[in-house]
């Protein structure tokens, strides 16, 4: 086991700290992201996998996650709360893989909580602060943006627990219905929705301007659970490890990913990264495709985003890519900084050619629109295959339209459930996906939000308003008139 592995910022201005540090600072100071200082070696973890193919998840998630705690939290402490966090999970497998043909696998990743792939790092992360915070006899305000699922797995794992407050930020109208009562309906003091009147990446940039401001962050003792902790990336390696040792059985694999704020797909790099063998990582987007435009052009560059029928891709700028261009860079920190600090002021930015080219060795990516998703979904159940939701449906186009070799079996990641997108899978099929027993009557309860506008000054002052971290100073209520639930 490492005991001593650290954590550096993307931008290099931040000093290492170890696990427990970056778990509760969530983002660095200096507006990085913080990535190990380097990369443990999985394969191990691997090849025991490999070997017994019945090994219970949660048995791998304790051995893929261990070096990257190492002694912040202990053997016998990690592997309790990582059985306790996958006990939650409705699938015996947790993670089924199901066979398409050809070679051709989806994974599901929506057993969880809240049917969302979210659940399978944040059930984890959850109980990681929990323990942490315990120790340190500390409370903390965590602040989240959603596009749709994060919000959702994260009130879900951090609701009821003593000491912490959680608030999400989500994009008013911007998700599916499901989506946002998943979030609303939640009745726990320490929980609390703010529906802001503007796009995922207007809520992303409020977290991220509260992180910039020292004394709002100090004062309410803010930290995160969305991907830009690095403690979510590190749990979603897991299945990465797992489906390659299900359907490689030692060999190389493929995976394909629909994904916006490439969280999930960078976890799929650092599992390559770490030993196991990923021949090819495919990138899968809905119309909002930077992240397709980056990896053929080379350039990154912000346009409007698009609301579509797979809600939580509609993203204008992946804050996890910042991760990736570290290492593309050489762990540059300083010009990764300047890099983002152009992107930012001119709303577009290249990278060389020399830069990129290691990365189109290994990464290929495709965008759909939505009449290209709905004949998906529609296609590969009319093939006999699963119901998938509209990103799952993006993961198994993308998987087909780039797919190099046709020896080497690609897992396509499944990342919701479709009962949570009823209404596009509906259209694509004729008949309405119903929600699981325990979430039929999602669409009766009440409600609980505040609803405001993009301005950091306000939403700072609701954050205030209800952080119960005993250092922080009187602050402005805002009036519950601003938006309560309907």
């Amino acid at each position: 086991m490492e005991d001593r592995l650290r954590y550096v910022s993307t931008r290099g201005q931040s000093p290492p700290l170890d696990f427990a540090d970056v778990l509760v600072a969530g983002l660095a100071t200096d507006g990085g992201l913080y990535v190990p200082e380097h990369w443990p070696d999985l394969s191990g973890a691997f090849e025991r996998t490999v070997a017994a193919p019945g090994r219970p998840y949660a048995d791998v998630a304790v051995d893929v996650i261990e070096p990257f705690v190492g002694d912040s939290v202990s053997p016998d402490d990690l592997r309790s709360l990582v059985v306790d966090a996958y006990d939650q999970f409705d699938h015996p497998d947790v993670a089924p893989l199901v066979e398409l043909g050809g070679g051709m696998w989806v994974m599901e990743l929506f057993h969880g909580p809240t049917l969302a792939f979210k659940d399978y790092a944040l059930q984890v992360v959850g109980r990681l602060f929990d323990h942490v915070l315990a120790q340190r006899d500390q409370r903390v305000t965590i602040v989240g943006a959603t596009s749709g699922d994060t919000g959702s797995a994260a009130i879900e794992a951090c609701r009821d627990r003593e000491a912490l407050d959680i608030v999400i930020l989500h994009p008013h109208g911007r998700v599916s219905d499901v989506q946002r009562r998943q979030m609303t309906t939640v009745d726990s003091m320490n929980v609390h929705n703010v529906a802001i009147d503007g796009t995922f990446d207007d809520c992303q940039d409020l977290v991220k301007a509260m992180f910039a401001d020292t004394a709002f962050r100090d004062a309410v003792h803010l930290s995160a659970v969305n991907s830009i902790n690095w403690a979510r990336v590190m749990a979603q390696v897991v299945y990465y490890v797992v489906a390659a040792a299900k359907v490689g059985r030692g060999g190389p694999v493929s995976f394909s990913v629909p994904t916006g704020n490439f969280g999930n797909m960078f976890a799929g790099e650092v599992a390559r990264r770490c030993g196991v063998p990923i021949r090819q990582l495919v990138i899968g987007s809905n119309r909002n495709d930077i992240l397709t435009r980056f990896l053929r052009t080379g350039t990154m560059t912000m346009e409007p985003v698009v609301p579509t029928i797979s809600p939580s891709m509609d993203i204008g700028v992946s804050s996890n890519l910042e991760r990736l261009l570290f290492e593309l860079m050489g762990r540059d920190g300083v010009a990764v900084a300047d890099l983002l600090t152009r992107f930012r002021d001119d709303g577009t930015v290249s990278v060389p050619v020399d830069v990129l080219a290691p990365l189109r060795e290994h990464f290929d990516a495709a965008s759909f629109d939505d009449d290209q998703t709905r004949s998906t979904i529609a296609s590969v159940l009319a093939e006999g295959g699963p119901v998938l939701d509209p990103h799952g449906a993006i993961g198994v186009a993308a998987g087909r339209a780039c797919r190099r070799d046709a020896t080497s079996p690609m897992v396509c990641l499944a990342t919701a459930h479709p009962a949570k997108f009823p209404d596009a899978v509906e259209e694509a099929t004729g008949s309405r996906p119903r929600l699981p027993g325990r979430l039929a009557d999602l669409m009766d309860r009440a409600e609980h939000f505040v609803r405001l506008p993009a301005e950091l000054t306000e939403v700072e002052a609701f954050v205030q308003s209800v952080s119960r971290v005993p250092s922080v100073p009187p602050a402005k209520v805002v009036s519950p008139d601003r938006g309560t639930s309907r």
